[in-house]
């Protein structure tokens, strides 16, 4: 009997212990859930107090959102206000500008050519007349102002370039920065009423121009050439022949631009009532624009200059009776002005030359082109093809 009695005893305390540890684990169990649904009920709290805080947030940036649209409707209207005062000033800047003479072209001008030259014609012979009246009648003009701007038209890629021959009414059309071909117009009326480049005459070239720095000088147009690694050439085309009639080389730096704000103009060419010229820069180091005389019959090299006239800033020049005019902008295209010049008769000097400004357009002019005939340039700016009516003076003579 006893053997028996100590396994019931040994079973009832291993019973025993077992109801004591499922009991000790339920007890665990509930402590744990109870925490859990703690821990769920603050989450609930939060969440409640989260999305109550958004609802606000959400109001309140509403109420942000609707007071900047009527900040900004009343800040667009005060722009608009301002624009219009803006473009006021700058119409009545342009308009004294046309009507103020700059001050390199003093009376003292006048007074030579009305006094000392009508003296000499009195007191010397026919001969000393004939001479002086040639001398007088030489081209000494300089700009003083912008008479009147004419939009033409848009047509073509932002830049370009476009001219008019002086011995003709033909203009000549180029569109981008190279290539083979050239528009040809029988006038200007032509080229304004015509949609885009239909209408034209199709002038096939020898080879490809690059930048839109050509000239068309008394039936000839000229052109820069430029290959890959190779030097700067001028091409000389017969437009009445349609015929290649020479080239000229052009030791220049091919990387070289001749002003900041247009890279991809290597060289300039540029026909006034003196002649054939161009621009150009002889390395990337160097600072200034330079500029050569050109004989436009043998594409010979008369004389080179530098004109003093920085590289950095500019966007375009142009020629006039032997006096270069560099014209500068900034990089975020602005008011266009004429901050340089360079006269190659030295009878005026850039810091007695007028500040000129463009009246602002469209961006940065690609190209401007002289017509000595009409007193005109014309422009491409931004893909706009614009003539500006200039305003003349006569320049000191010393």
């Amino acid at each position: 009997m006893k053997p028996v009695f100590v396994l019931f005893v040994t079973t009832a305390w291993t019973l025993t212990g077992a109801q004591y540890y499922y009991q000790g684990l339920m007890d665990y169990l509930d402590n744990r859930l109870l925490a859990i649904e703690d821990r769920m009920q603050l989450w609930h709290d939060q969440s409640r107090r989260y999305h109550t805080e958004l609802l606000n947030l959400k109001k309140l940036t509403a109420e942000a959102m609707d007071g900047l649209r009527n900040d900004h409707g009343a800040i667009f209207e005060d722009l608009k206000g301002a624009g219009v005062r803006v473009d006021r000033v700058e119409r009545e800047m342009d308009y004294v500008e046309t009507q103020t003479s700059p001050r390199a072209c003093a009376n003292r001008a006048d007074k030579v050519v009305e006094q000392e030259a009508w003296g000499l014609h009195e007191s010397r012979g026919e001969e000393d007349w004939e001479e002086l009246q040639s001398m007088v009648s030489d081209c000494v003009e300089i700009i003083s102002g912008i008479r009147s701007v004419k939009i033409l038209k848009r047509v073509g890629s932002p830049k370009g370039m476009w001219t008019r021959d002086q011995r003709s009414s033909k203009v000549y059309v180029f569109n981008g920065t190279s290539g083979d071909t050239v528009h040809q117009f029988d006038s200007v009326r032509d080229f304004s009423r015509s949609p885009d480049d239909t209408g034209s005459r199709v002038i096939r070239l020898p080879s490809d121009w690059t930048s839109p720095g050509s000239a068309v000088y008394d039936g000839y147009l000229y052109y820069i050439q430029q290959e890959e690694d190779m030097d700067v050439q001028v091409v000389k085309y017969d437009l009445m022949s349609r015929s290649l009639t020479d080239i000229a080389i052009f030791p220049v730096e091919s990387q070289a631009s001749v002003y900041s704000l247009n890279p991809e103009v290597v060289a300039d060419l540029a026909a006034d009532d003196e002649g054939l010229w161009l621009l150009y820069a002889m390395s990337d180091s160097e600072p200034n624009i330079n500029l050569a005389k050109m004989d436009p019959a043998t594409l010979d090299i008369e004389q080179i200059w530098d004109t003093r006239c920085p590289r950095e800033n500019a966007e375009a020049a142009f020629v006039i009776c032997g006096t270069v005019y560099v014209v500068y902008n900034t990089r975020l295209a602005s008011r266009s002005r004429i901050q340089c010049l360079f006269d190659v008769n030295e009878m005026v000097i850039s810091e007695e030359a007028p500040l000129i400004y463009f009246p602002r357009r469209y961006g940065a002019h690609a190209s401007l082109k002289y017509n000595p005939e009409e007193k005109q340039l014309y422009g491409w700016d931004d893909g706009y093809q614009i003539i500006y009516r200039l305003t003349m003076k006569r320049k000191l003579l010393v």
